[in-house]
């Protein structure tokens, strides 16, 4: 059973780089299927496919692409076989592209890794004098981060860690949750309600950011602007949501969670679950171990306060994350 944290009141749509589809997009007239992509996460989201370069009419098959760093430090987007600057054509169709997405009302975005239109991070960029260097972004990638910074973003070479895929699909379907409540309309209940819900995901990644977030909805006054105050929330959010949490994090919130329990259980269950804590936080046995023995005991208690604690449900169990971390 998943636990009451996954409903949702609308699909969750996710954009993509076409190529991971399987789309035969690429400049080689080929494709990058992933299949946790497809074949996994597939069956819990939607996808958006969006292949820039095609879109700007590039065709398939092509002439590669790539960036090179200009003589005022930013980085173009060029084609080599003949000198063309793509980049005020590729940004001016981000821009457009990226605004009609808004429709979708999208939860997350997958990006190609490496790709000089997708790529998030660490993309080749050429010196004048021809030599690589990765600390690019892609030209299409970079807008999209720029015009919807809260969005949960990744490449899919970074889901290849198990930390990181699991902090990236906990993101998409709190976000999704989020966007549940702004289109129920913010309230000061439902903030508070959607804070609560989530303190022990955001206490495993920044102890202090949840406390923040705590803090500038219980000194919100009536005279405040609701609307303001959660957009102010929603930016605090997304800041603390994108550490993926370690094990110490983790470590913590568990023994908050089993204080909770304890005085239920007799010295043998006491024991087993503090062995098992201690056992995560050694790295061996992973996550799921305590998770699972507490969420057992959170049902059998019938403890009000956890029951909709995002942190044990925080995704569909089928993906088998916590499995991994």
């Amino acid at each position: 059973m998943n636990g009451p944290s996954l409903v949702s009141t609308s699909p969750l749509r996710l954009g993509i780089s076409s190529c991971l589809l399987g789309q035969e997009v690429r400049y080689d007239g080929g494709h990058k299927r992933d299949r946790f992509l497809t074949d996994v996460l597939g069956d819990y989201v939607m996808w958006v496919p969006v292949c820039p370069e095609v879109e700007i009419g590039l065709g398939t098959p092509r002439p590669t692409i790539r960036l090179e760093r200009a003589e005022d430090g930013s980085a173009r987007l060029v084609m080599p076989s003949s000198g063309e600057d793509l980049t005020d054509r590729m940004q001016d169709y981000a821009d457009d592209r990226i605004r009609r997405l808004e429709k979708h009302d999208l939860a997350g975005y997958v990006l190609k890794k490496d790709s000089p239109s997708c790529g998030m991070e660490r993309v080749k960029v050429r010196d004048p004098n021809g030599m690589p260097a990765r600390n690019g972004v892609g030209t299409f990638a970079a807008e999209l981060l720029r015009l919807a910074p809260d969005l949960p973003v990744e490449e899919e070479g970074r889901l290849n860690d198990a930390k990181l895929r699991e902090n990236f699909i906990t993101r998409i379907f709190a976000y999704q949750r989020w966007r549940d409540l702004e289109q129920a309309g913010p309230t000061r209940r439902r903030l508070m309600e959607f804070h609560a819900a989530h303190k022990y995901v955001l206490m495993s990644r920044n102890q202090a950011g949840m406390r923040r977030l705590g803090r500038l909805l219980g000194e919100t006054g009536r005279a405040d602007s609701v609307r303001e105050v959660a957009v102010t929330y929603r930016t605090g959010f997304t800041e603390v949501m994108r550490r993926a949490p370690g094990r110490k994090g983790h470590t913590n919130v568990l023994r908050h969670l089993a204080g909770y329990v304890s005085d239920g259980l007799d010295p043998d269950d006491r024991s087993e679950l503090t062995e098992s804590i201690g056992q995560y936080h050694a790295g061996l046995v992973p996550l799921i171990v305590p998770v699972t023995l507490l969420r057992h005991y959170v049902r059998k208690f019938e403890i009000d306060t956890l029951q909709n604690q995002v942190y044990l449900w925080p995704h569909p169990h089928e993906l088998m994350l916590l499995n991994h971390v």
